[in-house]
């Protein structure tokens, strides 16, 4: 068996070399060792290479919603440490850094404005607040920052900022604006002067604090800089090399969400976004906030006097209104002033007899002479009949009422039988006075004649009539 192995070894050798050519590759060189990597500690967020999926302490950041994260208008001052422990490749990865958090944001004079304090043992602000408005200019601004390659003073970089970046005359937005004011400090080493009180003079000022540690910077320090929660403030990162990673997290940090594009306002007609996601409730035209702030009433634009109509206004139910015009005028082509109708001549005024147009527009009924106009101030009736003098009376008409009349003769005078006309009296007597007698007799023999025929005559009609009713009652009995 033994023997056999020298001749195996080189089949082996040739299969397991590829192996062992990659495991080479993976080694560390020696001539490059690596720095000992800090412990994970509580109370800051940790990001580096090693481990899947980041470092520990690091929490995913949650997806922002595209076209809907508006950054909040800050004044934010960056405080970036160039002391001689940071090499010019890793001075470039920190201004890469700083213009990848100015790209998420929103920069302008009414958003976020960026001042950037450079320090190492002396401290130069490379411009204010007020210096650049636009993101290639500030951008233009960061690339230009060279070193200071000295010492490290945290705590003079901290209190210049506070004293000369964060100030009205530095561009910086007063109290009654509620503009936050932010300050990123970035350092790999440990303070060489105190930061304790000044970092707190900082945040008792209203600066809200951000501590971003690199590769050996000090924990304890970054905390005592650091606002509250400090796991919100604190950042550690390995290595410059990995800053840029966190560029991520301050766009979340200075998210605002737009709750109108997202839907969850609760207003029931129109959301206003106010910026750091902040919005209110509007509603559409001809309606009124309620108290809630969010639903909506329909407004009487009637009774609110506004509606700029010149006779009537008229609510709708939409919340609006229209206009309208007293009878006898139209509407004119404004939908709101009114024009005087003549009812008169368009023939649509109800008049019985005669209709007068009045100069307002409107109109009135009147009745022809010897009518009255009745209560509807439309028809009408008869006065007097006689006054109307159609009444045919000879003499004298007398009313018996509003539509009754009867005629009457003068004195001297007798009515005749048409109830019109009239006859003297005296001519009447006369005439039966000179009445010759003969004249009377002949007709009173004349009367008893004709009475003496008319009685044969009814006797020989009773003859017959017997005659007739026997013979139909002989043949009905047959």
């Amino acid at each position: 068996m033994l023997d056999t192995m020298p001749r195996r070894l080189p089949g082996l050798l040739l299969l397991l070399w590829p192996l062992l050519l990659l495991l080479l590759l993976l080694l560390p060189s020696p001539a490059a060792p690596t720095a000992p990597r800090p412990l994970a500690r509580s109370g800051f967020r940790r990001l580096g290479t090693h481990g899947p999926g980041g470092s520990p302490g690091h929490r995913p950041a949650p997806a922002v919603p595209t076209g809907v994260c508006k950054s909040r208008p800050l004044d934010l001052v960056f405080i970036i440490d160039s002391s001689r422990s940071v090499r010019p490749s890793e001075f470039t990865k920190v201004k890469t850094f700083v213009s990848r958090i100015i790209d998420t944001l929103d920069i302008g004079a009414a958003d976020t404005r960026v001042a950037l304090v450079n320090y190492a043992s002396t401290v130069k602000i490379e411009f204010h607040l007020q210096n650049h408005s636009d993101k290639q200019s500030l951008k233009q601004a960061v690339a230009r920052i060279t070193p200071l390659s000295t010492g490290t003073m945290s705590g003079l970089a901290i209190q210049t900022a506070m004293e000369k970046a964060f100030t009205v005359e530095a561009g910086a937005r007063g109290p009654s604006s509620n503009i936050p004011k932010v300050a990123i400090i970035v350092t790999d080493g440990r303070p060489q002067d105190q930061v304790n009180e000044v970092a707190a003079q900082a945040r008792a000022a209203g600066i809200e604090l951000y501590a971003v540690g690199v590769g050996r910077a000090d924990m304890e320090s970054l905390k005592t800089i650091a606002s509250k929660p400090l796991d919100e403030h604190v950042f550690y990162v390995e290595t410059y090399g990995v800053i840029e990673k966190l560029s991520s997290r301050f766009q979340e940090t200075f998210c605002a969400a737009d709750p109108c594009v997202l839907g969850t306002h609760g207003c029931q007609h129109v959301c206003i976004s106010d910026g750091d996601g902040r919005h209110h409730c509007e509603c559409s035209q001809g309606y009124s906030l309620n108290a809630d702030k969010k639903t909506c009433s329909a407004i009487d634009k009637c009774a609110l006097n506004t509606h700029g109509c010149g006779h009537i206004c008229v609510n709708d139910r939409s919340g609006s209104y229209h206009c309208e015009c007293y009878e006898g005028y139209t509407l004119n082509a404004d939908r709101k002033t009114c024009s005087a109708q003549d009812q008169c001549a368009a023939g649509t005024h109800g008049c019985q007899h005669v209709c007068v147009s009045d100069r307002a527009g409107s109109h009135h009924c009147e009745c022809y002479e010897g009518y009255t106009l009745n209560a509807d101030k439309k028809t009408c009736s008869v006065r007097d009949k006689c006054a109307l003098g159609s009444h045919g009376c000879q003499h004298i008409c007398v009313s018996d009422g509003a539509a009754a009349y009867h005629c009457d003769c003068y004195t001297g005078f007798t009515l005749n039988e048409d109830k019109r006309t009239c006859s003297a009296v005296e001519e009447a007597r006369r005439l039966i006075s000179t009445e010759d007698a003969c004249g009377c007799e002949a007709t009173l023999a004349f009367q008893e004649k004709v009475s003496s025929s008319l009685q044969r005559l009814n006797a020989k009609i009773d003859d017959i009539l017997g005659k007739l009713q026997a013979n139909e009652y002989g043949q009905i009995h047959r």
